[in-house]
């Protein structure tokens, strides 16, 4: 099913993110995280993409196996960095070959080593670019990425909003949201993209905290902030693995109980291919929400 569908059935939608792991190993975590969340009866999952297509492969084929052996609807991810026009073409033929309708199309990152984001010279420097051509072409069902705190390389917020909406006038479905620890960025972000002409599922993008020099870093790279009273309470509890990730379930009850209660779509849940976080986090919002009629 086309998640674009999912939006009129199921309110408000649950999604997890995977990425795609370096080796045997890291695959059969993977999956026994998949078969963990199975029981939560997500609306949909994504596959990440590495930078310059390193996972392509492990890609695709992971998003096929979780479609074809758990029935979740599975969203591949493709990104601009390192792939020609041509290349992109076999690759949206292996994705549709694979039986896969959904699509997160993205810039990209550079590759670990560069700073600046380099096109390849017969490809695309921009999301929109990449979504006007998948569009042209194929039928699938098309995300794209929004920044409720901007883009890091944005001149502003303004300009990011901009690009955003060429993605969507280039076909984009949805949204997903960066990560963010304020939830006021994001009711900023959709008035804003609301009043810009934008009335796609602007789903907001959550990473429950389990590592507080990780999620130093994941922010960093993207630009978000992490609030100084929350900051304070992980720093408070550094070096207990334990309870670093209690901290981190308790904010993201509170923050996603705020986000649905005030009209977000649903929760793309960012799991670091980790159960725990993500389930304890669910099942409390469940618990917590009136059930959809």
């Amino acid at each position: 099913m086309k998640i674009k569908n999912l939006f009129g059935l199921t309110t408000p939608t649950y999604s997890f993110e995977f990425f795609p792991p370096k080796d045997d190993a890291g695959v059969a975590n993977l999956f026994t995280t998949i078969k963990n969340l199975r029981e939560l009866d997500p609306s949909f999952v994504s596959v990440t993409y590495g930078a310059g297509g390193s996972t392509r492969r492990k890609t695709i084929e992971i998003t096929k196996t979780i479609k074809q052996a758990t029935g979740i609807e599975a969203m591949a991810h493709l990104t601009c960095v390192g792939h020609s026009r041509s290349e992109i073409t076999t690759i949206l033929e292996e994705i549709e070959a694979a039986g896969i309708e959904n699509v997160m199309t993205l810039r990209g990152d550079p590759p670990r080593g560069q700073t600046d984001f380099v096109p390849h010279p017969e490809g695309f420097p921009h999301a929109n670019e990449l979504v006007r051509f998948i569009r042209a072409r194929k039928n699938f069902c098309l995300g794209v990425a929004g920044y409720p705190e901007g883009h890091p390389e944005a001149p502003s917020k303004e300009i990011d909003l901009v690009n955003l909406k060429r993605k969507v006038d280039a076909g984009a479905e949805f949204i997903i949201t960066q990560l963010f620890f304020d939830n006021r960025y994001y009711f900023d972000f959709t008035a804003r993209a609301r009043a810009a002409g934008i009335d796609l599922p602007i789903i907001p993008g959550i990473m429950p905290i389990t590592d507080l020099a990780q999620i130093k870093r994941f922010t960093q790279l993207c630009g978000a902030a992490i609030p100084s009273s929350l900051l304070a309470e992980l720093e408070a509890v550094d070096g207990n693995k334990d309870a670093v990730a209690q901290v981190g379930i308790r904010y993201g009850i509170k923050q996603c109980l705020e986000l649905l209660q005030n009209g977000a779509p649903g929760i793309h849940f960012y799991t670091l291919n980790k159960s725990l976080s993500t389930r304890t986090i669910l099942e409390s919002l469940r618990a917590s929400l009136p059930s959809p009629e």
